[in-house]
């Protein structure tokens, strides 16, 4: 029986919830751009006794990303691709969020289509700012799905005199990662294989942290406090939604997201939180 691969980019705190979950009785390919980050991890699945690799990426290369695809394939049947890569606003300028969590995020869709198995999966793990953008005009939405990832970046939407600043790169970003799982869905599906979002809200890991710790974390705690269920989630609630989406049970989705946020978006819609 060939070996099932998962590949998990992103060695974070939803990066190895997943991986976790998906990957034991599997070989578990690890992938970061963190190289102390990614040693780490892999040390800690392996002590748990998951057979895993690693290698560093970074997604914002397409021949990086290639040689990623390239290994998972060597290593046997890649049945699950998590690519959960990305940089926030508090940590990264427009040009560099635009790069990672819009163009990375492009590039791994393309790239792993060409290695994914019939009957396998993917998964971007998005956020909860994709449904912050008033709507964009269906021209935008189009370019934003179907533009080849290499062109992306050249859209005069995306521009930095039209990207004034983070918070709008990412929620950017973000509402492009829903549009190109939508358009994946097309040629994904013709390999047989399922590709999916999900877009967490304020999840209990480091990076959270970080952000609350900000300049941001004022309006992080706000969002906490208006939504129905004031509190952040734990990593094993994203991961238990990504199992779904990734699994056989989730055989009929494929092109949409799962938003995770606890009701945030819901209060904004209630007028009980400002847009970003």
């Amino acid at each position: 029986m060939k070996t099932e691969v998962v590949v998990v980019i992103g060695a974070g705190g939803i990066g190895m919830a997943i991986a976790r979950r998906q990957g034991f009785g599997r070989h578990i390919l690890l992938a970061d751009f963190n190289e102390a980050l990614l040693a780490a991890a892999v040390k800690d699945l392996e002590v748990a006794s998951y057979e895993v690799s690693s290698l560093k990426v970074d997604v914002s290369s397409r021949e990086s990303v290639r040689a990623l695809a390239d290994k998972a394939a060597s290593l046997g049947s890649v049945v699950n691709v998590v690519n959960t890569a990305g940089v926030s606003p508090n940590m990264a300028p427009p040009e560099r969020i635009l790069t990672v969590d819009l163009y990375g995020s492009a590039v791994v869709f393309e790239e792993f289509e060409q290695v994914i198995a019939e009957g396998g999966s993917g998964l971007v793990v998005s956020s909860m700012a994709g449904y912050m953008s008033p709507a964009l005009p269906k021209e935008q939405d189009h370019e934003l799905a179907f533009t080849p990832a290499d062109e992306l970046l050249k859209l005069s939407f995306l521009s930095a005199e039209a990207v004034p600043n983070s918070m709008v790169a990412y929620i950017i970003s973000k509402r492009a990662n829903h549009l190109r799982v939508q358009a994946s869905s097309i040629t994904w599906g013709k390999r047989g294989a399922r590709v999916n979002s999900i877009s967490p809200g304020i999840v209990s890991i480091p990076l959270a942290q970080h952000e609350l710790n900000s300049p941001f974390g004022d309006m992080y705690r706000a969002m906490i406090e208006a939504s129905p269920a004031q509190r952040m989630a734990s990593p094993d609630e994203i991961a238990v939604s990504a199992n779904y989406l990734l699994g056989g049970d989730a055989g009929f989705v494929t092109g949409t997201d799962l938003l995770i946020d606890g009701g945030v978006i819901s209060a904004m819609l209630a007028g009980l939180l400002p847009t970003p």
